[in-house]
């Protein structure tokens, strides 16, 4: 079915359950036609309005945790981007047709993001399943009955789910404190290249661990006043694809120091990429520069193309020697390379897709995005120099694909 076919706001008036849509500082964005007839409120009670201002916990029971509860849950939303499901709540709303009545109310909510273009959280969905007359059947049905039997398991799988979110929170930060050594271990940080200065940046995916599946890498080359410059991409996030990262970067490391130039690298990290599990896709892009010479040659393997701000502002993008991913030919073929020159003074920058892409947007608009920072900001130091490009470039909340950044001073 073609998409433009497909009625949104009628699919979301329809759906079946009490459906919402919140911003992220809680205020009503939309609420379905179950959420306003179940509630009791109108669309026009709700939409523009901060959630806690419309149903506020009841303030004849000083015990009362619905809003703090439901509170946390959205915030836990907006802050990691991720599925937040809470355990059965008491929460009591007050009748709109009688004021400073209040109806005893139990729900079941789940609350889950919607990303913009940048990456951020938008909007939060708030599902909610009322169940407050199951509880109540436990007051007019006898002991034995089958309401009983069923609140039972009704609480039971509340605690459950609440003890099982916690151990969850727990395996994450024991998850997260393994990806934190790891990135130590696989991924050198900023330092001076000989006489050269370098900076590094690595930034995770939105609500992903610490380390994924980019890479960045600066070794001295032998014969004269030589570095190798690299950055790499391998599909995927979490620590399998850190793993396949760690195995990577360490071969081209190790190829660039013998390899007579960044294509012959390329060529045999690719044929190495064919035997590793979990490397499909990956691309990578090198640089030779020679400050000697004043040269800088290149080669890519589906990677985007470095950028060079030559002393004056003029930008260079080097893409006349890119060829496929590292593992996209079955019989591989020699890779092309390409030399620019340069003058002292002028800036490299290497890069992953996360600094430049975005959803519904050209990959052209985001090249040019990286470019007028690194022109305007290319007096700076490298290291003050990447921290701006980074908060110009990511959004404020993080973004939704892994992003490292190495620039160096020429």
């Amino acid at each position: 079915m073609n998409e433009k076919a497909i009625d949104y706001e009628a699919v979301f008036q329809g759906l079946p359950g009490m459906v919402a849509l919140l911003t992220p500082e809680l205020v009503y964005a939309d609420a379905n036609e179950d959420f306003q007839r179940l509630s009791g409120r109108t669309r026009a009670q709700l939409v523009g309005r901060y959630i806690f201002d419309v149903f506020p916990d009841n303030p004849n029971d000083p015990a009362a945790t619905g809003m703090r509860d439901v509170q946390a849950s959205m915030l836990r939303v907006v802050a990691t981007g991720e599925r937040d499901t809470m355990a059965l709540q008491r929460y009591d709303v007050e009748d709109p047709v009688r004021p400073g009545h209040w109806e005893e109310r139990y729900w079941s909510p789940v609350n889950a993001p919607v990303f913009g273009p940048d990456g951020r959280v938008a909007l939060i969905v708030h599902r909610v399943e009322e169940v407050t007359e199951l509880i109540r059947l436990r007051g007019t049905q006898g002991g034995d009955s089958r309401a009983r039997v069923l609140e039972a398991e009704l609480y039971t799988r509340a605690r459950e789910l609440q003890e099982l979110n916690e151990r969850l929170r727990q395996a994450h930060a024991r998850e997260r404190e393994v990806a934190l050594a790891l990135q130590e271990a696989m991924l050198p940080a900023g330092r001076q290249v000989r006489n050269h200065r370098a900076a590094v940046r690595y930034r995770p995916a939105l609500g992903a661990l610490n380390v994924c599946g980019d890479w960045y890498d600066v070794v001295d080359l032998v014969g004269g006043d030589r570095i190798g410059v690299s950055v790499g991409d391998v599909v995927g996030h979490g620590l399998e694809a850190a793993g396949v990262m760690g195995q990577l970067r360490s071969a081209l490391s190790a190829t660039s120091r013998v390899a007579d130039g960044p294509a012959q690298a390329l060529d045999v990290l690719g044929r190495y990429a064919h035997v590793v599990d979990g490397a499909e896709s990956a691309t990578a892009v090198t640089t030779f520069v020679d400050f000697d010479a004043h040269t800088i040659t290149y080669s890519s393997a589906g990677h985007p193309p470095p950028v060079l701000v030559h002393a004056d502002g003029r930008v260079e993008f080097l893409d006349l020697a890119t060829d496929p991913p590292l593992d996209a030919r079955p019989d591989p073929m020699p890779r092309p390379q390409a030399v620019t020159g340069f003058t002292d003074g002028a800036t490299l920058a290497l890069y992953t897709d996360g600094l430049i892409e975005r959803r519904r947007e050209d990959i052209d608009t985001g090249l040019a995005r990286l470019a007028d920072s690194l022109v305007r900001h290319r007096q700076a130091d490298p290291e003050p120099l990447a921290d701006s490009v980074l908060l110009e470039l990511l959004p404020p909340g993080g973004a939704t694909d892994d992003t490292a950044l190495i620039i160096v001073r020429l």
